[in-house]
Formats: C-alpha cells, sequence, structure tokens
C-alpha cells in the first residue's frame, strides 16, 4: 500500500471512531414542522377574534356612558344651582337663617253676631231663671180684655197667680189685641189661635169679640197645660205654647 492509502484509512478510522462517540440525533420530521405552522396559525387566528371582540365592546362602553350622561332636566339643573349658590352663600357668611324673613296674610275671621235667645228677649239672664220667674200680680183696667179674663180665669178657680201668668203669657203672643195676626203662621186674636178658625167653636163672633177668644183660649190652656202657669212655662222654655 501506498503512503496515501494508508493516510485515507487512517482518517476514515478516525472519522468513524468519532461518529460513534457523538450521539445520534433523528432529523427533524415534517410532521412536527406542520404541527408548529398549525399552532402559530392557531394564534393568530385567536388573537384576531379577541380584536374583533372587544372591539364592539369597547364602542359600547363609551356610548353607555354617554347616553348617562345625557343633559339633565331643567328642574335638577335649577336645583343643583341654587344649592351651590346656598352653599357659597353660607361659606362666606352673606346668607342665614336670620337673613330670610317670611310674611303671611291670612284673611282674618268674621265675628259672629250673637243672636238673643228667647229667654234673653224675655228680660232675664238665662233659660233657666226665665222658666223659674212668674210674672206679678196687676189688678185689670175695668172694661178691658184683661178684666173680661180676670174674672173668667176667678170662674175656673184658678187664683191672681195663675192669671198674672196668663198676662204674661197674652202679652207676648198678641199684645193682648183682638185682631192680632201673625202673617207668617196665620195665628189670629188674642191667644193666638192657630189657625183663627178654630175659636169659632167658642162663638160666631170669634174674630171681634175678646171674650169669645178668651173663653177657647182659656179652654185651650186647661186642656192642654193644667193651667196658664203651666202654658207659660212652655212658652219660656220652648218659645212657643
Amino acid at each position: 500500500m501506498t503512503p496515501d492509502d494508508l493516510e485515507t484509512r487512517a482518517r476514515t478510522r478516525e472519522l468513524s471512531t468519532r461518529a460513534a462517540a457523538t450521539p445520534r440525533q433523528s432529523p427533524p420530521t415534517r410532521w412536527s414542522r406542520r404541527r408548529g405552522v398549525v399552532a402559530v396559525f392557531a394564534a393568530l387566528a385567536v388573537a384576531g377574534l379577541g380584536a374583533a371582540y372587544v372591539g364592539p365592546l369597547g364602542a359600547a362602553a363609551p356610548r353607555a356612558e354617554a347616553a348617562q350622561l345625557d343633559p339633565v332636566s331643567l328642574y335638577a339643573t335649577t336645583i343643583a344651582d341654587a344649592q351651590s349658590l346656598v352653599a357659597a352663600s353660607r361659606a362666606d357668611g352673606s346668607l342665614g337663617r336670620e337673613a330670610i324673613t317670611y310674611s303671611v296674610y291670612m284673611t282674618p275671621k268674621p265675628t259672629p253676631t250673637p243672636t238673643p235667645s228667647a229667654s234673653a228677649s224675655a228680660g232675664s239672664d238665662s233659660g233657666e231663671a226665665a222658666a223659674e220667674w212668674s210674672p206679678p200680680f196687676v189688678s185689670p183696667d175695668p172694661g178691658t180684655a184683661q178684666a173680661i179674663a180676670y174674672v173668667m180665669v176667678q170662674e175656673r178657680g184658678w187664683g191672681d197667680g195663675e192669671f198674672a201668668c196668663l198676662v204674661a203669657l197674652w202679652n207676648k203672643e198678641s199684645g193682648w189685641r183682638v185682631n192680632a195676626y201673625n202673617a207668617g203662621s196665620g195665628a189670629y186674636g188674642i191667644p193666638q189661635s192657630l189657625p183663627g178658625n178654630k175659636m169659632a167653636s167658642a162663638g160666631g163672633d170669634w174674630e171681634t169679640n175678646p171674650a169669645t177668644q178668651i173663653a177657647w183660649g182659656l179652654g185651650y190652656i186647661g186642656g192642654r197645660y193644667g193651667s196658664p202657669c203651666g202654658a207659660w212655662g212652655h212658652s219660656q222654655s220652648s218659645g212657643w205654647y
């Protein structure tokens, strides 16, 4: 062998020894490369979808915020301005409770006019005192209606006290006038018969004769109240008899 052949064999052996000592690395396969490319594309697709989803939400948020920030009503604005003015005024001491005064006008109520009661019209201080008061006896003038009545009262067995009550009663009703007429009720005569023609039972001249009217009146009082003082007491308490 030539020296060149020997040198070539030596190098071949050396290379074979090095190759045996170095671990063999398997070359990357084509499948692994494809998988990496797919992973890259998948990541890009996810990023694109995220941007597309976040985009509308990001645009909607300002819109919602803008919707909440729409102009408030005139009333709310006025209240806010007033509160700001009051706060500023209180801060510098120019406005306080003592600086605000109010004046309220109220229409005065009219004072009611007291109406006289039946007892007051009779000249007494109270209704009870008026009911208990008894008229004094006064002898009637001869020939008058009261003189005729006095005789009839005695014939019925009533005393001077009863006659005094009768005088007070018919003074109040008619003033002892034969032709006394109440246009409101229709009562007529000395005893104020209602209606007046009831006295016809005592006589046909009931319109002009005081004796006929008195006779009918005493019969009415005796049958309804028992005596002239009974009729007078009822008149004082109720205003009529």
